[in-house]
């Protein structure tokens, strides 16, 4: 297979009408065919030779002319043409040929090889002279021709092998562009069947503990002195499977991109009083401060999806401050076209290891580091929320005990 491929001829498009062929095989080809050329022009070259001077001097003999010294530049013309088409030693059988014909033709005395004057013969000497330097001149610049010719085709093969490889390349390069295509879709069904796992246990887990939870206190004595206690926590159990039922298809939403919002003006501090009025409904004791002043200012939201926001962030600091200490929402205006909320708390705050998932899918915690029993949604869907609106949201260093949640609204033009 590896010597019918070395020997395979490779057909390369080298112009819109013409197609070039290129390969070991056809390099062979171009050879062979141009020895044979070779040959054909020397042949060709002695053959003018032998019979160029013959047929000028027919010409001459029949012309008759009776300036015959000027018959020698002629003959030097011929053995120049002779000496540019067809190399230096072609010409100088013509400058041979040629001085013959001369002594013989038009020498005195004529029609024999015996010069009579002195001068005929440094005439002669000095043509045969010329005239081979002229052939070798003109041998010379044929060479040079030839030399330039097989340059260009030299330039020629190069750019027919160029394109040849180019569009190798070019190949190799879409096909390189194809595997690594499959490998992400590859990666990415991978990362999508990991996900899914992970949902699913994830789903079963927050499900079948509640559920437990739930089973086992039902199906209890309720009539024993603890059964309100155990009702509260079936309550509480119940709740917590509401909620997780309840946040499910908003994170799913979120994740599909497919979450519609009913954006409209509206004045940011109704939307904070009333998620502080619902915190209070649910955890009585917690204050939480906040300057109306400050939030005398119209953003444009979705007015169930900003009070989700809120709710998350306000549980999210209620769960993880200290009783006696107040929830802080702090409203300005850091950069143009948006308003920029914070919510505050006094807890321990986040440690730096954990900042990365804080915002994952399922993670919860409880504020001395165990597990906390929630469905580990809020922030995640608080940051789908947040973005869904075309703003950020983060985690801000602090100095001081606690963690501050930024996030930002588009702002309504006055």
């Amino acid at each position: 297979m590896d010597e019918i491929e070395r020997e395979a001829t490779v057909v390369v498009a080298a112009g819109p009408d013409s197609v070039v062929r290129s390969g070991p095989l056809a390099q062979k080809e171009r050879g062979m065919s141009s020895t044979r050329r070779s040959v054909w022009s020397e042949i060709g070259g002695y053959t003018a030779a032998l019979v160029g001077p013959p047929l000028l001097t027919l010409a001459l003999v029949s012309w008759g002319g009776s300036d015959r010294r000027n018959y020698v530049f002629l003959y030097l013309g011929l053995v120049a043409a002779i000496g540019v088409l067809r190399g230096l030693w072609p010409a100088l059988l013509a400058a041979t040929i040629s001085f013959a014909l001369l002594d013989y033709f038009f020498t005195v005395p004529y029609h024999t090889f015996t010069m009579s004057r002195p001068e005929d013969v440094v005439n002669l000497v000095i043509f045969i002279v010329a005239a081979s330097l002229v052939g070798l001149l003109a041998s010379m610049r044929r060479r040079v021709l030839m030399q330039s010719e097989a340059l260009a085709r030299q330039l020629h093969e190069a750019n027919t092998e160029l394109i040849r490889l180019n569009k190798e390349q070019a190949e190799a390069a879409q096909s390189a562009i194809r595997i690594a295509r499959m490998e992400q879709q590859v990666q990415a069904l991978r990362q999508s069947e990991r996900e899914r796992l992970d949902l699913l246990a994830n789903v079963s887990h927050d499900l079948r503990t509640p559920i437990s939870t739930i089973l086992a206190e039902s199906t209890a004595d309720l009539s024993s002195e603890d059964s309100s206690g155990r009702l509260k926590v079936i309550a509480a159990e119940a709740r917590r499977l509401n909620a997780l039922v309840t946040d499910m298809p908003d994170m799913a939403r979120i994740e599909e991109h497919a979450l519609t919002l009913d954006l409209r003006p509206m004045h940011l501090a109704d939307s904070i009083a009333a998620a502080v009025e619902r915190l209070n409904r649910a955890s009585p004791a917690r204050a939480v401060r906040w300057s109306m002043d400050e939030a005398d200012v119209d953003v444009i939201p979705d007015w169930d999806r900003l009070g989700q926001i809120f709710d998350n962030l306000f549980a999210n600091a209620d769960h993880f401050s200290p009783v006696d200490t107040p929830i802080r929402v702090k409203v300005s205006q850091e950069t143009p076209g948006y308003v920029t909320v914070r919510v505050v708390d006094s807890g321990r705050g986040v440690p730096p290891e954990l900042r990365d998932r804080l915002f994952s899918r399922f993670f919860t915690a409880s504020p001395d580091g165990s597990h906390h029993h929630g469905t580990g949604l809020g922030l995640a869907i608080t940051r789908g929320l947040v973005e869904a609106h075309a703003g950020t949201i983060n985690l801000e260093d602090r100095s001081e005990p606690g963690a501050s949640f930024r996030f930002t609204l588009p702002k309504a033009q006055s």
